[in-house]
């Protein structure tokens, strides 16, 4: 049994687990995602403020205590984690809003908030004693099992969405991945059907970033949660805006406010908000609906921007409206549009280069202030979970390209009134 995780429990069935066992899979075959259960009281004894204080803020295995895998000597990193939680004060401003932080998690190693979760899961395979990995992944959570399997000397097999941006593919290839570009994205999601077969068949390690094949990634981003509490000097915001596509990164980020709650170290947990794209929102309209947690529509035919967050179907989606209701948070769907602006508004008044999906936090926060559900006096935190050069051709989309002069001032001067609007 891992040193403080008392066993894992299947969220459909309530079936139990010891992580001795090393389990993956609920063996009721009903797709039901392992949560991994805390000893609370033990960890109250030592896990304080002072004790967690005087760890420096390297990376995530800050945390270790909280996480799997159970020997430290099988912890695989490169050094994701402990990423800045940036004052936007401009932005705050444009908005007409009080306090608004930015979580930047395009720092990671490779450039997305999937390395905390990938760098757990290739952790605990390697203390399971797997050496070949596979996964499912529009392409973020793939790059960075790729990096980390290539950390450990392990082999990985991908499958992508056919509609993958080539940065994040290249990404993959360069790491030494077996990648496969899969057809067929609708209802069913064909990677995951891939994926599936080489997991049962071939005996793969499954590390997708969603929970039922893979329970474990899901606890590297609770300390995104543990980074903001500390960085807020163990205060929570009033709300934090999470994009969603599986909504494991939502029910990451819940359970890390959650053990915090329930250790002692914090007295509240903040409102979470839940933003989709209006070409892809299973997860919104379940909320919005009161669908059954565990039978949510899948969308038929998902078509955005923010190919991160094209999942059809929420894998942990349970997890997620429970973490709605619990911390009495909400949900919105927002267009590509408005996901555009925010990339501007991002890049522009605060410095940081998302990719679409990155920024469709940002673009849920512009809804909600709008539609007066968050008030712009609250104390808010926006993630922004990838970043720009993810996806190259939708940032020339979204940006344009510079026009081409001669050396000449004049026509400089001339080019700079009718492509930039300004006269010199």
């Amino acid at each position: 049994m891992g040193r403080f995780i008392k066993y894992l429990m299947c969220a459909k069935c309530g079936r139990k687990y010891d992580y001795s066992s090393k389990p993956i899979t609920c063996l009721s075959n009903d797709l039901g995602r392992l949560d991994i259960y805390y000893d609370y009281e033990g960890l109250k004894e030592f896990f304080n403020r002072d004790y967690i204080t005087k760890k420096p803020l390297l990376n995530q295995w800050k945390y270790f205590d909280l996480l799997p895998p159970m020997e430290e000597r099988n912890i695989v990193s490169l050094g994701e984690g402990a990423t800045p939680l940036l004052k936007a004060s401009r932005l705050a401003e444009e908005l007409g809003m009080r306090k608004l932080y930015v979580k930047d998690e395009t720092r990671n190693p490779t450039a997305s908030f999937k390395d905390r979760g990938m760098s757990v899961s290739v952790s605990v395979a390697k203390e399971f004693g797997f050496n070949k990995l596979v996964t499912a992944s529009s392409g973020n959570a793939a790059a960075a099992l790729a990096a980390y399997a290539a950390k450990a000397g392990m082999e990985i097999y991908a499958f992508v969405i056919e509609q993958a941006g080539y940065g994040k593919v290249a990404q993959l290839l360069l790491y030494g991945a077996k990648v496969f570009r899969v057809r067929g994205l609708g209802a069913e999601d064909p990677t995951v059907k891939l994926m599936r077969a080489t997991y049962e068949e071939l005996k793969f390690f499954p590390s997708p970033s969603f929970g039922p094949f893979n329970p474990y990634q899901i606890e590297g981003p609770k300390t995104i949660s543990y980074e903001i509490v500390e960085q807020l000097n163990w205060e929570v915001p009033d709300w934090v805006f999470v994009p969603v596509g599986a909504a494991s990164l939502l029910t990451g980020v819940w359970k890390g406010f959650n053990d915090y709650y329930n250790i002692g170290l914090t007295d509240e947990l903040p409102h979470l908000f839940a933003v989709q794209s209006t070409g892809n929102p299973p997860f919104v309209r379940a909320f919005k609906e009161g669908q059954d947690p565990f039978d949510i529509k899948p969308w038929p035919k998902p078509h955005t921007i923010a190919w991160g967050l094209e999942d059809p179907y929420p894998w942990d989606g349970d997890a997620g409206l429970k973490a709605l209701k619990e911390t009495k948070g909400d949900a919105e769907e927002v267009p590509d549009e408005l996901i555009v602006k925010a990339m501007k508004l991002l890049a522009r008044y605060e410095g940081i280069f998302a990719e679409p999906s990155g920024a469709a936090g940002l673009a849920g926060l512009l809804a909600a202030l709008d539609g007066g559900r968050v008030d712009r006096g609250d104390e808010v935190v926006v993630l922004v979970t990838g970043h720009g050069l993810k996806d190259p051709d939708i940032v020339r989309d979204v940006a344009g390209d510079a026009p081409t002069i001669n050396p000449n001032l004049n026509e400089f001067r001339d080019v700079l009134g009718r492509r930039y609007g300004v006269k010199l």
